[in-house]
């Protein structure tokens, strides 16, 4: 590892990349704890302190996991990604059903970019919505229920719209940031950017389980280690988890194009276990979210009571129940609309291309679509499980809002340190080093 750490250091190319996304980074969190102007700083830190304490954590915890806590803050950039990653994943979606998207996605780089162009603008588009809901709710007091301090200075039209524009213009340089970081640094930007404001909220959940329980120190401190060791450990499991595939080989014949021969090689589809990603984990807390929104906006309703005391505070059977069947549904579905079964098998016909002892055509798609099933189960069942390690650490250690290791932080924060970890390390064999892990 420590050869790794010097051979980058030698290199002046990647030594640059690195230094240049740290730079990046270093600007990116400072825009996350600059607040947008006509903010009271003073009642709006009383707020948030009582919001922490309470059931406002849990029922904005995703949105302010994204933003590394930004959000709370009323920074300029309190919208962080969520607009982008929203915007991604319908793009995404919207790729299967429309068909001009599809055949720019299969136009390669030049349809790539459009997509891409189609992307930025929804983002914007999202962020002026987002902020405009996020900035009423502030000047309303919706937030922060049951906070008696004003958190905006001006309620006039002219400063809110000042505030929207502001978050917007911040979800925008987020946006232009982590382009940035693709083109000229290290990793893909927006995971990086997705991965620094998780993992800046680290230090301040391990400690919060400190003060949580400093009555007695000797046992404060042997629950903070205990903590990190099982994040630890849960790391390694997600690790082993995310690299396990299973590589179906494929063999392709020789045949003659003009004087040459051409084919003959064999290589493997690599199916991962978890094939779907962090997706289905958003995708199911984002639809938990909505029913905290309803009873949030009307409280005074037999609906919103009971929601009020089954899925508020996200502890009870019947929330975990529901959220570990949806992580499971939207695997399938999202895994049912990104890998197309028939379009591969499609494609390995028309250049030759066969799976041994299975037959081109309708039966490699079928044999395709059977194993993909039966590595989707496994795989759902451990997103469902990771996911709610918060609970459990609430079951055990009493530590539910402030544990850090679990759930969609710890699988973004891994997956995208394996991520550049592999990208760091291709940039070395292509330097004729070792590598970084070797």
């Amino acid at each position: 590892m420590w050869n790794g750490f010097m051979n980058v250091l030698r290199s002046s190319d990647l030594r640059k990349k690195i230094l240049f996304t740290l730079g990046i980074l270093v600007v990116f969190r400072l825009g996350s704890t600059l607040p947008v102007p006509n903010v009271n700083m003073v009642n709006l830190n009383l707020c948030r302190v009582e919001a922490e304490g309470g059931d406002q954590a849990g029922l904005f915890s995703m949105i302010n996991l994204f933003s590394g806590g930004a959000m709370l803050q009323m920074s300029v950039f309190a919208l962080g990604i969520m607009p982008y990653i929203t915007a991604s994943i319908i793009l995404q979606l919207m790729t299967v059903v429309v068909p001009r998207l599809e055949t720019l996605k299969k136009e390669g780089a030049a349809g790539t970019a459009k997509i891409t162009q189609y992307t930025r603008y929804l983002t914007l588009i999202l962020a002026v919505l987002n902020g405009t809901a996020y900035v009423s709710m502030a000047v309303s007091g919706q937030i922060f229920q049951g906070c008696q301090y004003d958190i905006v200075h001006d309620q006039g039209l002219f400063a809110i719209i000042v505030m929207i524009l502001t978050m917007t213009a911040g979800t925008g340089i987020v946006m232009w940031m982590g382009e940035l970081i693709t083109d000229h640094g290290i990793g893909r930007g927006m995971s990086i950017l997705m991965f620094t404001q998780i993992a800046a909220r680290f230090p301040t959940s391990l400690w919060g389980i400190k003060i949580a329980h400093q009555d007695s120190a000797d046992h404060g401190w042997f629950l903070f280690l205990v903590v990190i060791a099982i994040g630890l450990l849960v790391m390694l499991g997600i690790i082993f988890m995310e690299q396990g595939q299973r590589r179906i080989p494929v063999q392709y014949a020789k045949r003659m194009v003009g004087s040459k021969m051409f084919g003959g090689s064999k290589t493997y589809i690599p199916l991962k276990v978890n094939q779907s990603g962090v997706i289905p984990v958003i995708f199911a807390s984002s639809i938990l979210y909505l029913p905290a929104l309803f009873a949030q906006l009307w409280p005074n309703n037999a609906v919103s009571s009971w929601i009020g005391q089954y899925f508020i505070k996200g502890d009870h059977w019947i929330y975990n129940l529901v959220f570990f069947v949806l992580i499971i549904a939207f695997c399938y579905f999202y895994v049912a609309i990104t890998f197309n079964p028939v379009e591969i098998s499609d494609n390995m016909k028309k250049y030759g291309g066969f799976i041994p002892g299975i037959r081109a055509g309708a039966p490699t798609a079928r044999y395709l679509q059977y194993v993909l099933s039966r590595l989707t189960a496994p795989g759902s069942l451990y997103l469902a499980l990771i996911a709610l390690i918060p609970t459990l650490a609430f079951i055990l250690v009493g530590a539910n809002q402030q544990f850090p290791f679990g759930g969609t932080s710890i699988l973004i924060v891994v997956g995208v340190g394996l991520d550049t970890v592999k990208q760091i390390q291709s940039q070395l064999e292509l330097r004729s080093y070792e590598g970084f892990l070797k």
